[in-house]
């Protein structure tokens, strides 16, 4: 593109908009100055970026007909063949539509970006492929990924396989109806206040978000930097262990990534059993208001399976988790809104920005107006608290995040693992078309009160099936130290090895 120097208009709409008061003459000498800043972006711009590597062929791809889309799920078809013969050989991967697969359309549920198509692979696309992973497509994921339901995308709702008037959980939606199907192996989501895990309850498989920074967020389209996680999905805890061994590790292009300890071989352990560890079944997990008995029931019974398999259960209480969500409430939408306004980058930090997606996302207010009910409640909000406040209260939230993770960290010196519902209910119906913005909001964020506080601490989650109630799947959540994952695992395969959910 041409750079066009700032003309006399250009310098005294900045000085209104800074509250400058500069004068006509002083107008005139800024203009004159601001050429040779002019001249440096205009060699910058005649510079090639230093961009990843693309390594595998792949075509643009399609969008599938209805008749061959079930659950509404894919957004792209486009498969794409790693190398043979690694630890991921023929694995069949699905990824969230907010994970750049270079030459194949991107548009986040969103209307704003559809024709966006990125030149790059992500780092955690590049890994897979590396070991041999096959990428089937991209799948469906709800308008910006602010919701936690399945109904907020530009496509329409993403259905649940158990039972398709119901949500399939978001905002990986389409990864959930995915992996929950059969119709891949693993998915590849997204986390920021439960979009991995809530899926995994609501659609009954195994979801895991590693602890923050783990996995390289370099080529995912961000939402709010220290809450941003990429998460895996599938079927069974060794597929999922299996990816992880892939994907994690630090890629020198993400800022999220500090202080990376070497990674595991989270596959390692996964027949060790659930033999000695003590587990902490967390009273402030249950009850919510809206908790659903046979949730709470169905989990605490699964805790006892723990205490049959060898491990030690006690409930304990920590009263600062009912706090969780509300400290992570401000960080989210304050955070949200000013990573978009940033054209979903902002500055301050090295590492990979991805111009092509700015660009794509510069002229999003043209299409607010027609944003979801939940994406609008988000930026209504972080409007109004924003400017009133000036951003106190989502500096608050973040001085608080640092006691209620010592709080969850006292805990864990006592115990390996803290036990609770992923969320308080089973998949709610999917709202009607039409229906009133409480509603559509209502459904869009009412199940991440256990989700979000580990989104906000950064501490490794993973949601693993416990239970069939209502012929729906009922999810349970272990919770671990940074970096506990290959543990975490070891209890998920405990489970999983000695129960059939579906029959508990």
């Amino acid at each position: 593109m041409t750079i066009r120097r700032p003309d006399t208009g250009d310098i005294e709409a900045a000085s209104q908009h800074y509250n400058l008061d500069l004068s006509q003459s002083d107008i005139a000498a800024f203009e004159t100055l601001l050429d040779a800043v002019s001249a440096d972006y205009t060699i910058v711009d005649h510079l090639v970026e230093d961009l990843p590597e693309v390594r595998y062929p792949r075509t643009p791809g399609h969008r599938p007909a209805p008749e061959d889309n079930p659950y509404n799920a894919w957004y792209v078809l486009s498969e794409v063949r790693g190398r043979k013969g690694g630890p991921l050989d023929g694995l069949r991967i699905a990824l969230k539509d907010n994970i750049c697969l270079a030459g194949v359309p991107m548009m986040n549920g969103a209307d704003s970006l559809r024709g966006y198509m990125p030149e790059i692979d992500a780092t955690l696309v590049t890994r897979m492929l590396d070991a041999g992973g096959v990428i089937k497509g991209k799948a469906q994921c709800e308008y910006f990924c602010v919701s936690g339901g399945s109904h907020t995308s530009a496509l329409g709702p993403v259905r649940n396989p158990h039972d398709e008037t119901r949500s399939a959980g978001g905002s990986s939606s389409g990864c959930s109806a995915l992996v929950a199907s059969g119709l891949v192996d693993v998915a590849i989501g997204t986390d920021q206040g439960g979009s991995v895990r809530i899926p995994a309850a609501y659609a009954g498989f195994v979801g895991m978000k590693a602890t923050h920074g783990l996995v390289p967020y370099t080529g995912v389209m961000p939402v709010e930097m220290t809450l941003d996680h990429a998460g895996i999905m599938s079927g069974t805890v060794r597929d999922n262990a299996r990816v992880l061994d892939v994907i994690a590790g630090a890629d020198g292009l993400d800022p999220r990534q500090v202080n990376l300890p070497d990674c595991g071989d989270y596959t390692a352990g996964l027949e060790t059993g659930a033999a000695g560890l003590r587990i902490a079944v967390i009273t402030e997990g249950f009850g919510w208001p809206n908790s659903q008995p046979d949730v709470d029931d169905a989990v605490r019974a699964a805790a006892r399976h723990y205490a049959a398999l060898g491990a030690t259960i006690e409930e304990v209480s920590l009263p600062m988790h009912r706090n969780g969500h509300a400290i992570w409430s401000p960080i989210a939408v304050e955070g949200t809104v000013r990573q978009l306004e940033g054209n979903n980058y902002g500055s301050n930090w090295k590492g990979l920005y991805l111009s092509s997606l700015m660009r794509a996302q510069q002229d999003w207010r043209a299409h607010a107006a027609t944003f979801p009910d939940d994406m609008k409640s988000v930026l209504l909000a972080a409007h109004y608290f924003g400017t009133r406040y000036h951003g106190r209260y989502y500096a608050k939230a973040q001085n608080l995040v640092r006691p209620l993770k010592r709080a969850y960290e006292g805990l864990l010196e006592d115990y390996d693992l803290l036990l609770m519902p992923t969320v308080p209910l089973q998949a709610p119906e999917l709202p009607d078309a039409g229906c009133d913005p409480a509603t559509f909001v209502g459904r869009a964020l009412e199940m991440n009160a256990n989700t979000a506080p580990f989104n906000a601490t950064g501490l490794p989650a993973l949601s693993v099936p416990c239970a069939m109630r209502n012929g729906l799947p009922v999810g349970m959540m272990l919770v671990g130290r940074d970096f506990s994952e290959a543990l975490l695992y070891r209890a998920g395969a405990a489970f999983e090895a000695a129960y059939d959910w579906k029959t508990l």
